[in-house]
């Protein structure tokens, strides 16, 4: 053994000591003097709470040496001697300060230099201290050093302080427990390590607890995870929620040796740390004591985390909440458009039906005043003669037909939006079509000296289309009639494109479409008013309406009929008097041989 080199102001055991030395605690310091743990040697003789501030601080800033660099000397000694020193201070100690002795002892690494440092404080002086109980209860208790304190020290902080960073630099409650059992499992080399979880109100025992995480040394031990233990069932965790302190269980020969201490925050129990091992099994003070401390820090850790998964908890529903506060919000804003939106169109709708009747009444007494005019001349004998009379007949039952005519478009649209009208298809020829049409309006034409055409692909066999012929027709003549209205001079054509295509109508493959032109060089409708012309009684523009004549159903009631024969209807328009032209796609019956793609005129 080395022989002790006393410094300046550095005594030996022998002086002022009378008899033996009295062990108060034993902290471990790092090379530079901070203090990394406090612990007690023998009876606990220091309250938790004046120590548990000492840790991270330098021993310079708690105890009061003779000297100021007495404890930089003595550390300067250690490292390069290796020596056992003596020191004497003064320690802070509630409101007074009493005299230590303070033994520093040299704990070497592996690399044969100064590791940590064993300073073990023994009071040198319990004079005007006797009235304190814990104080006179050391007095009757002697404990001479233990040689082992130092080296079990040495080997045990380190570990003990990294399983504590483990489980302080986490918030997440599965990996501190799990931590926990597995740090305290290998640094004790126990059998079984336990965290228990548990619920309890401040400054109360909790009735039962879970265990929430384990450590096992072999795999052929039971797994405990999830098993509910009633602490009035269980000794040792009844006794460790009773006191503060690591707490051994009394038990047989046979029995395992098992300590338990309680995990704390702010006096609640959150948890219980329970080690099993070897019945052989002896527990130290110096375990006890880093156990209890060890708990401290993890009933802390338990406190964070569990704070914080509630407050992440309670953060989600925050958001979850103010999503679909914002959805919602969203959804009325949304309501509230449509509702304005609804609002307007039921607006417009009723301006466009006022604007509707008072052209269709108009449209409707035009014709039935001709008719009335027409026979009332005929039947007050007015015609000159036989020829006149035939005249006003005609004239009258052309108003008829016309006035016949408007009716019938009031009642269809009337049953398109009613879905009352039924629509039976079947095979359609386009030329048949298309011939009928021009034989019926031709003489419109004729009448304001316009040109009229119809272009047809050059086919072999005729094109066919599946459609309801009536309905077709009544397609046609709406929008030639409508050409012809707005056209004064120039033409209309009417051309037609097979378009072969593959399309599913109800069931059926049909093998295209054939898309429907009718062109003219009227007087076209601006850009910003094409959006009106589908719509159920709307008219471009009311004085137009008045000008020309008409109900302005003609479209909407084409569009419709085209739409439930499996068409689509598109109006183009280049601006004001650059002309219309409208469009619409027919399915295919059957498809036709093409012999040239460009349109031609139908042979006669």
């Amino acid at each position: 053994m080395r022989s002790q080199r006393p410094l300046p102001n550095l005594i030996t055991p022998n002086e002022e000591t009378p008899g033996e030395p009295l062990s108060a605690w034993v902290m471990v310091l790092s090379p530079s003097g901070v203090v990394e743990s406090v612990q007690a040697a023998g009876t606990q003789v220091l309250p938790p709470v004046l120590t548990a501030n000492w840790v991270g601080r330098s021993l310079a800033e708690i105890v009061s040496f003779a000297s100021p660099n007495a404890l930089g000397q003595a550390l300067n000694t250690l490292a390069t001697h290796l020596e056992t020193l003596y020191l004497p201070g003064r320690c802070p100690l509630g409101s007074h300060s009493i005299d230590v002795k303070w033994v520093l002892q040299p704990l070497v690494g592996p690399d044969g230099r100064l590791f940590r440092v064993a300073a073990t404080g023994y009071l040198a002086n319990l004079h005007g201290l006797a009235s304190s109980a814990w104080l006179r209860a050391m007095s009757t208790v002697a404990i001479a050093p233990e040689p082992a304190v130092g080296a079990q020290l040495q080997v045990s902080s380190p570990r003990l302080n990294q399983i504590t960073r483990n489980v302080r630099w986490t918030l997440d409650l599965e990996i501190i427990r799990q931590q926990t059992v597995e740090g305290l499992g290998d640094l004790f080399g126990v059998e079984r390590c336990l965290v228990y979880s548990c619920d309890a109100a401040p400054g109360m025992a909790p009735e039962a607890a879970t265990v929430a995480a384990q450590y096992l040394r072999t795999d052929d031990l039971p797994d405990w995870r999830g098993q509910v233990w009633l602490l009035a069932e269980a000794p040792y965790l009844n006794a460790a929620a009773q006191g503060s302190v690591a707490v051994v269980e009394p038990r047989r020969s046979a029995d395992p040796a098992v300590v338990a201490v309680a995990t704390r925050y702010q006096s609640t129990i959150n948890g219980f740390i329970v080690l099993h091992d070897r019945p052989t099994r002896v527990w130290s003070e110096i375990e006890l004591n880093l156990l209890t401390d060890l708990a401290d820090q993890v009933g802390t850790a338990i406190a964070h985390a569990t704070l914080f998964g509630e407050s992440h908890a309670l953060a989600i529903k925050l958001q979850q909440a103010n999503a679909s506060l914002m959805e919602k919000q969203l959804e009325f804003q949304e309501a509230r458009r449509q509702a304005e939106e609804a609002r307007c169109q039921a607006e417009e709708a009723s301006r466009l039906k006022s604007e509707f009747l008072a052209n269709t009444s108009h449209e409707l007494r035009t014709p039935l005043n001709g008719m009335i005019g027409f026979l009332k001349l005929v039947l007050d004998g007015m015609a000159d003669d036989p020829a006149e009379q035939e005249e006003f007949v005609e004239e009258a039952h052309k108003s008829a037909i016309h006035l016949l005519n408007l009716i019938n478009d009031v009642l269809d649209i009337a049953k398109i939006e009613a879905g009352k009208m039924q629509i039976e298809m079947g095979p359609v020829s386009l030329k048949e079509l298309l011939t009928d049409v021009a034989n019926k309006i031709r003489h419109q034409a004729d009448q304001k000296a316009l040109y009229f055409n119809i272009l047809l692909p050059a086919t072999r066999d005729d094109i066919t289309v599946n459609g309801n012929y009536q309905r077709l027709f009544q397609v046609l003549m709406n929008l030639v009639g409508n050409a012809i209205k707005f056209t004064h001079e120039g033409g209309i054509t009417i051309s037609a494109e097979v378009k072969p295509q593959k399309i599913e109508r109800q069931g059926k493959i049909w093998p295209g479409v054939v898309k429907i032109s009718v062109a003219d060089t009227g007087i076209g409708v601006s850009l910003e008013k094409q959006d009106r012309l589908f719509q159920n009684f709307s008219q471009v523009d009311g004085d137009r309406t008045r000008q020309y004549g008409g109900t302005g159903l003609g479209l909407a009631i084409s569009q419709r009929l085209v739409e439930a024969m499996g068409g689509v209807v598109q109006f183009i328009s280049m601006g004001e008097g650059l002309g219309s032209t409208v469009t619409f796609t027919t399915l295919l019956y059957q498809e036709p041989v093409v012999i040239d793609k460009e349109p031609v005129y139908p042979p006669k």
